[in-house]
């Protein structure tokens, strides 16, 4: 039995009551394999609905091995996952879509649906991106938000596929706003939607920075001599519910977002869109950051603009995303003000 084989099967043994307990929950969108913390660094095995999606970040995966690791799940699960192999150890993480080790069946490719919390989400094994469509850490949150959004306003920031939305509409939110500055990310979000009639949430595609200071109240920095690009005009207003989710890096021609040298400025106009009893959720994703710096940096920004959080916990990411030494790169706050 090869180390990867023995690895897997010590993983999927320890995910029983967790996978029981989710697919109680309506889900079946969760990590099988967590190979950084589970003996495998740098694959990761993912069950989206009828698709088992497998990543390989540092190096590719042998075709033997890869399915060997498809008939171990299956059969381990009782299921019949449509495999996809998306190579990603390549120059910028980006998926090697030349299919070298494996060619996945027209049947994979094809649009599927997954579920959690009873929510129906679209499932697609290639896309013009580079991330599956739905990021399953961030399940956690997704599930809060739709236990805590009954007749709130919800804005949810760097919104990509808009899971988070989808949640608060289904939790009884009053008014669901999405925002992101990829209309294709939106577009899926409307799928996704789609996939759930009787639910409502609105769409806005722009940069990050005008909108977020629109909503804020805060004027839109500018640079003597560089006309800015066109971008939606919004309304000042504030929200009772805001999820932050910002990506490690990007630059446009409104700001910089950095979350390792400066979160403050994505943090600020958050916060002052945020009603006065409301709550923020913010996320940091960089494994560098550690939790302790990020959370007193966040509560030191919130503290200067006049609006001290009553209440800061930490949301960890479910079991199939062990960590151990309890700092899962994936950092989430709950600040209630």
């Amino acid at each position: 039995m090869s180390s990867l084989d023995q690895a897997l099967r010590a993983a999927l043994d320890a995910r029983q009551p967790l996978l029981a307990e989710l697919h109680q929950q309506q889900t079946d969108c969760y990590r099988l394999f967590h190979g950084s913390q589970e003996g495998a660094p740098g694959l990761t095995v993912d069950r989206y609905g009828a698709q088992l999606m497998v990543q390989s970040f540092h190096q590719p995966l042998a075709q033997d091995a890869l399915l060997d690791l498809h008939a171990l799940i299956n059969a381990q699960l009782g299921l019949d996952l449509q495999l996809v192999y998306n190579d990603r150890s390549g120059g910028n993480s980006r998926i090697d879509r030349r299919d070298p080790v494996y060619q996945a069946t027209p049947e994979a490719l094809e649009d599927g649906i997954g579920r959690e919390w009873g929510l129906n989400y679209r499932v697609r094994g290639r896309h013009p991106g580079q991330d599956p469509l739905l990021f399953l850490d961030l399940r956690e949150a997704r599930g809060w938000v739709k236990r805590h959004s009954a007749g709130k306003r919800v804005l949810n920031l760097f919104a990509y596929t808009c899971g988070v939305g989808l949640c608060a509409a289904a939790g009884g939110a009053r008014a669901v706003l999405n925002l992101d500055f990829a209309e294709g990310n939106l577009a899926v979000g409307r799928e996704n939607l789609a996939l759930n009639p009787g639910l409502a949430m609105d769409f806005v595609q722009s940069d990050y920075f005008p909108a977020i200071r629109q909503l804020a109240g805060l004027p839109i920095a500018t640079r003597r001599g560089h006309k800015l690009p066109s971008y939606p005009r919004l309304e000042q207003q504030q929200f009772d519910l805001v999820l932050l989710d910002p990506p490690a890096w990007a630059k446009s021609a409104f700001g910089t977002v950095d979350l390792l040298r400066d979160y403050q400025s994505l943090l600020k106009p958050a916060i002052l869109a945020t009603a006065e009893d409301g709550v923020l959720i913010c996320c940091n994703n960089l494994a560098k950051v550690e939790l302790e710096e990020w959370r007193d940096q966040v509560l030191r920004c919130a503290e200067k603009l006049g609006r001290p959080a009553r209440d800061c916990a930490q949301l960890l990411p479910a079991a199939d995303f062990p960590s151990r030494d309890g700092r899962p790169p994936l950092k989430t706050l709950i600040l209630r003000f």
